[in-house]
This record gives structure tokens, sequence and C-alpha cells, in this order.
């Protein structure tokens, strides 16, 4: 093979971000050492130029409805244009025409709607940005729509959550073409703080910002994240914020949709998971740091949170990173080299 070609679909209203996460990493792919690399190409309906959600302007470098070179990859992005991209019968048709010509079809954020209703996510689990779920599950009830994970994979065909989950998408890509190793160095070229497991929830409480103005619940959570090895039981929490147990798990519920109890064993998993997969430190350590006490407390929130015992989770995440690929690639590449490709021109 001398390449593997990827045609990333987009139209008026596609998210900006969706396109650059996903051309950026096959470029820095192709600069550290990909094997064969890539060339993507940006493909629109007609060849025409599209505006963005941000207004800027992408010039298109192929036709979609002209397209038929032998594809690695069909991805189709997302953005606040994705109804009326969903509408267009035209589209619709050629991406379901060159989904049988790839080897993998993927959508980013939005872009499930498109495939949904080219019939590729018919008796699927698929996902898409928390916000647009349940319009998707509704409008295309043959889905079985997850709006958790960052993104599922399902046979050759993958769909990812919110517009940044298409970094995620594409280094999980890199990772199976090309190793952990390459897949690392991209990651750490796009300066991404670690490469986030598909099953990992889109609304992780580490990096999202709870869509509550209340001050108790905010100051409240964040001691709780920021002490996970302390006393965090309800009557403490209660005391720390100044009101009753029972008014503050009246505003968890509220604000959180869950008991402060709840919010604590979910913190506590969350920081173990992270602690399983970035460190040797022994599993009955990381029970202690993570504030579970016993190992058997850990097992339980890991069997409840990731339907796997602590061992099998970390034991899964060791397998990914097989022995001869430990080393990452020389990161001087990085900032120099062609790119394989043909690069999309963004004008204001």
């Amino acid at each position: 093979m001398r390449e593997r070609v990827i045609l990333v679909v987009g139209y008026d209203g596609t998210e900006l971000l969706d396109i650059g996460c996903i051309t950026s990493s096959l470029a820095i792919a192709n600069r550290i050492g990909a094997n064969p690399p890539y060339r993507w190409v940006f493909a629109t309906m007609g060849g025409n130029t599209i505006t963005c959600d941000s207004a800027l302007q992408v010039h298109s470098q192929a036709a979609v409805e002209r397209f038929n070179e032998p594809l690695d990859t069909l991805l189709v992005c997302g953005g606040l244009g994705h109804a009326r991209a969903a509408e267009n019968q035209l589209l619709v048709g050629h991406v379901r025409r060159l989904a049988t010509l790839a080897r993998r079809v993927a959508s980013v954020c939005t872009g499930a709607t498109v495939l949904a209703e080219a019939g590729l996510l018919t008796n699927r689990r698929a996902t898409t940005h928390w916000q647009f779920a349940e319009e998707l599950a509704r409008k295309y009830p043959d889905v079985r729509v997850d709006p958790e994970p960052i993104y599922i994979r399902e046979g050759n065909i993958a769909t990812s959550g919110g517009v940044t989950s298409a970094l995620d998408l594409t280094l999980s890509f890199i990772e199976e073409d090309h190793g952990m190793a390459l897949a690392r160095g991209v990651a750490l070229g796009v300066v991404a703080y670690l490469q986030r497991p598909g099953a990992q929830a889109q609304m992780s409480m580490f990096v999202s910002r709870h869509s509550s103005d209340d001050l108790v619940v905010r100051r409240t959570s964040n001691h709780i994240i920021s002490h996970l090895g302390d006393d965090l039981s309800t009557p403490v929490l209660a005391r720390l914020a100044g009101v009753s147990e029972r008014h503050l798990s009246r505003l968890f519920l509220t604000y959180v949709h869950e008991t402060p109890a709840q919010y604590v064993r979910r913190a506590r998993a969350e920081a173990a998971a992270h602690l399983l997969r970035s460190t040797a430190l022994p599993v009955s350590a990381v029970a202690r740091r993570c504030g579970f006490g016993t190992t058997e407390s850990l097992r339980q929130a890991f069997l409840t949170h990731y339907s796997v015992p602590p061992s099998k989770y970390r034991a899964q995440a060791e397998a990914r990173i097989p022995a001869a690929e430990t080393r990452i690639p020389d990161l001087v590449a990085l900032r120099g080299g062609a790119a394989t490709g043909t690069h999309a021109r963004s004008t204001a």
C-alpha cells in the first residue's frame, strides 16, 4: 500500500475543529513516520467552498459526487449544519456509496446524523455530541444512541462525541494503523494531555464545567475532586458547605443529578482509572490514594462504572502497548518535514 487515503466530508455549517483535529493529527503522523503515509482529501458537494460554524471558509479539494479513488477511511464531520446536510439526499446517497468503498467509516460529533440518514447506523450502537443525542435518538429510533462515550467502534463503523473527540478518534485510528508509539508521538505533537479511551464519558467531571450557578455545589465538587483521599462522607461535606445534609443532597440532585455519595464514588473511580492507566502503582496503593480504603471497595466501584475489575482494566490498557513499541518516535521530526497530504486552505 503506497498511502492511506482519508476522505473528510464537510458541508456548510461544519465545525472547523472537526476538520482540524483530523487533518492536523494525520499531518503530524506523516512527519514522524507513518508508513504507509496518510493522504487526506477534504470533499464537499460540487467541490464548493463551505462556510464553517465560525464563519471561516474552507476550500474543497474534491467533489463528493465525483470521488472514486481507492479509499481507506471515510470521515463525515459534524457541525450546526448537520440537519441540513442530512436533508440533502444527494449528499447522503454519495456517503452511502463511498461507505461501500472504504475500509473504515466514521463520523465526528453530529456527523452521525448523516450516517444515520444513510442507514449506516441501523441497529448499531452510536454516539454523538451529548447535546444532540436525544434529537438523534428521536429521529432515528433504529439507532441505539449512547450519549456517554467519547467514541464507539462497532465493526468498521465508528461514531464520536462532541468536537474535540475528533482528536481521540483519529488517534485511535493512527494507533490501529501504526501502533501505540506513533499515536503517542502524535498526541505529544498536538499537546494532548493524554489519549482518552473511547469508553470514557464525554462529560468527565475532571474536564467538564457544571451547568450550575450554585456556589455550594461548585465549591463542594471542587473540594471533592481536590481531596479524594479525605473523609468525603455527606455529613462532613455538609459541614464544610455550611448547609444541612438534606439540603446538600437536594442541591446535588438538582444540579449534578447524583447524590453527594454517588458523585464522590464516581470521582474516585475516574481518578483511579487514570492512575491504573498511567502509573505502576499497586492496586492497593491506587485504592488508598483515591480514598477507597480497601481494594474491595475499589473493585466494586470499577464493576459499577467500567464493568471490569481494576486488575483487568489495567491489563487491557497495557495490552494496547506492545513491548516493541514503547519508544516514542523522534519528536524533533515534529518541527520539520512536509506532510503527505493535500491541505485545505482557510480564509477569513
